[in-house]
């Protein structure tokens, strides 16, 4: 049964906006096995995301702490230590907190990810809480100014809801995996999670978000990857968002248009009718120089994302037995393999299906489904299964034996 809520988030919680109350937090966090970690930031007008709160949460207490106020550093000290850092969708969390204290934790324990290995698909936080505890969260006002002093006891509510039971929360899963004997398989996925670097992409990669990025050829390929490069560097340098220094618009036709001079870059559509200033005209012209004569062996191209065609058949039939196997697995069928995985493991590429526990649940079998091994076939009741080929092969109608 659904309550409510079993308590206020809030009982308890203190804010913590001084050097002192601080200090009293991270020797608490030090002494802790286990905390609860989430943030509260924006990043609509700036280029790095700006951190507007903290909510911390361990066996004996809950703070609410102001970056605005304090400096956030002194988390280092605990985020290297043994405790066991729980977050539920880390990875935006551990880059604003990266950025602001220098480091992540060294162990992590994402309950939206490890909830994905026993069937739910990203689910929400007040998914999980609901699901594992019966309780409901508050809903918050996606639209909030986490920025403003003061927070309104409502939005301190809702913040302090984010921590208070993810630590139950993260208990209540562990076992859960650990009775379908996956709970290394979590642990494993955390890990990579905390491994994978850098989290924003390097400037050079910046042009594969470009709509034509793969159908570029010749010069338009290293214009492109200089002058995104280029918007980049420049928007971080001003900490504001890549499109208040270069339109997409503007970015494809100089991309198209390559101009040399001042006077062609104004004409560009996205351009019209908008100054730039003249030393960012005249360094975004030298970096459309830069990229017409760059060599194609500094040229940084997207991942691969296409497969030859006679792979084509075998990536139909391999890509519904994955999607047959997460669902019988209970598995969240993007984490046990994506489209991407499944390409790159049939091209002979590094892939997640060729490792670790993928490569034991569906990564081994796919090989030899491959290979001819092993064929799929229809079970008949609308579902695919793996059998041991016979070798005889069956021919349709009009077909003769020397047809391929």
């Amino acid at each position: 049964m659904v309550v409510p809520s079993r308590a206020d988030p809030l009982d308890g919680a203190v804010w913590v906006d001084d050097r002192a109350s601080f200090a009293a937090v991270v020797a608490a966090l030090r002494g802790a096995p286990a905390y609860a970690l989430d943030t509260e930031f924006h990043r609509e007008r700036t280029y790095f995301a700006r951190l507007a709160l903290v909510q911390v949460a361990w066996q004996d207490g809950l703070a609410l702490v102001d970056p605005l106020a304090v400096d956030l550093r002194p988390l280092a000290e605990v985020f290297a230590g043994p405790g066991l850092a729980v977050v539920h969708a880390a990875d935006q969390d551990l880059e604003v907190l990266e950025l602001a204290v220098g480091q992540v934790p060294a162990h992590l324990f994402d309950t939206q990810l490890a909830a994905g290995l026993v069937g739910l698909s990203s689910p929400s936080l007040a998914t999980l809480v609901e699901r594992y505890l019966g309780v409901r969260l508050e809903k918050g006002d996606r639209l909030t100014d986490w920025l403003h002093r003061p927070l309104t006891a409502d939005q301190r509510r809702y913040a302090a809801g984010d921590v208070a039971y993810l630590l139950e929360l993260a208990d209540l899963i562990r076992e859960d995996l650990d009775r379908r004997g996956r709970l290394a398989w979590a642990e494993e996925e955390c890990e990579v999670l905390l491994r994978r670097r850098p989290r924003h992409a390097l400037p050079e990669q910046a042009w594969w978000k470009l709509k034509d990025a793969r159908s570029l050829t010749g010069r338009a390929r290293g214009v492109a990857q200089s002058v995104s490069a280029w918007r980049e560097r420049t928007a971080a340098e001003a900490d504001v968002p890549v499109r208040f220094v270069l339109s997409d618009m503007a970015l494809s036709g100089v991309v198209h248009r390559q101009p040399k001079t001042l006077p062609e870059l104004a004409a560009l559509r996205g351009l019209q009718g908008r100054t730039l200033p003249p030393d960012r005209a005249r360094s975004l012209l030298e970096a459309v120089t830069v990229g017409q004569r760059l060599p194609d062996a500094d040229l940084v191209l997207p991942p691969v994302d296409s497969l030859d065609r006679s792979l084509r058949p075998a990536a139909t039939i391999a890509s519904a037995w994955l999607g047959m196997r997460a669902h019988e697995l209970e598995v969240d069928p993007a984490l046990l393999g994506t489209r991407a995985d499944l390409y790159a493991f049939l091209r002979g590429d590094a892939s997640r299906l060729a490792t670790g526990w993928r490569h034991e649940l569906v990564g081994e079998l796919l090989a030899r489904v491959c290979a001819g091994d092993v064929a799929v076939v229809l079970d008949g009741k609308g579902g695919l299964r793996l059998e041991e080929r016979s070798g005889r092969r069956v021919l349709a109608p009009g077909s003769s034996a020397s047809d391929p």
